[in-house]
């Protein structure tokens, strides 16, 4: 009995002493990926239309070859990019990276790994302790709306971020919750960033009037489209009137201790 406890306390040994390494350098994955959305290696393949040699993409994004090198091989490891013969093609999660892709987190993923999105989980343990004010908040002297609103490109950001998975969702409540539309006239989209969501209601319901609601500063930024009404104001005082409204929440543990209740 003896014995089998100590093997299976030296195999938990073994392991963790496997495992700790993944914590050490877990920031490695997201800052390649950044690096990789940054460049704009899947833009340039993509572009290419077929796979593309080391030396291609290096020259097409000019950069360092050697240095690109163990961009890829990292990427390649992590099945993002696939290797052929002398040289690396898209996959599906690759194709996810490009900025302007239908499918495309490349937003969210630059918006979550920006340095003002990561500098409040260094004060999680604060956050924790002390019970006081969310992360964000703690770090940057203000919630993270009020910095945005001063702070226009990471604004955008944001919202670019949040249209992102927009992209994914909508279509799918669209097609799997269609009779929720019925005898709907008109829609709000509160807290509706850019108008993602409602530019894509209105393509499959081009006969439902829709509004985007947001804070004035966002609204300053969304862009036009036929049939779509962007409304500045300010959720918590009023909501434009409408048969329905769209509001998209993101409730987690981590959001909560980040941005407070």
């Amino acid at each position: 009995m003896e014995k089998i406890e100590r093997e299976v306390e030296e195999e938990e040994e073994a392991e963790a002493s496997v495992e700790i390494w993944k914590y050490i350098f877990g920031f490695v994955e997201m800052a390649v990926v950044k690096c990789a959305i940054e460049l704009g290696i899947a833009e340039a393949i993509e572009k290419h239309g077929r796979p593309m040699t080391l030396s291609e993409i290096s020259s097409a994004i000019g950069c360092d070859p050697s240095l690109l090198k163990r961009i890829m091989r990292f990427l390649v490891r992590r099945k993002i990019f696939k290797p052929v013969t002398n040289g690396y093609s898209q996959t599906p999660l690759s194709r996810r990276f490009i900025r302007e892709g239908k499918q495309s987190m490349a937003a969210l993923l630059l918006l979550e790994s920006s340095p003002v999105m990561l500098a409040p989980w260094h004060s999680l343990s604060a956050r924790v302790m002390a019970n006081g004010r969310p992360s964000f908040q703690n770090t940057h002297g203000e919630d993270v709306w009020r910095f945005a609103a001063a702070n226009l490109e990471h604004s955008n950001l944001i919202n670019e971020g949040m249209a992102c998975d927009t992209k994914l969702v909508i279509p799918v409540i669209i097609r799997s919750c269609s009779e929720a539309f019925d005898g709907v006239e008109s829609v709000v989209d509160v807290g509706g960033g850019n108008g993602s969501a409602m530019r894509i209601l209105l393509e499959a319901l081009p006969s439902i009037r829709a509004m985007n609601f947001d804070l004035p500063h966002v609204i300053a930024q969304a862009p036009p489209c036929d049939g779509l009404q962007h409304v500045a104001g300010n959720m918590f005082e009023s909501v434009p009137e409408a048969d329905a409204v769209f509001l998209k929440v993101r409730y987690s543990l981590g959001y909560v201790m980040y941005y407070g209740n």
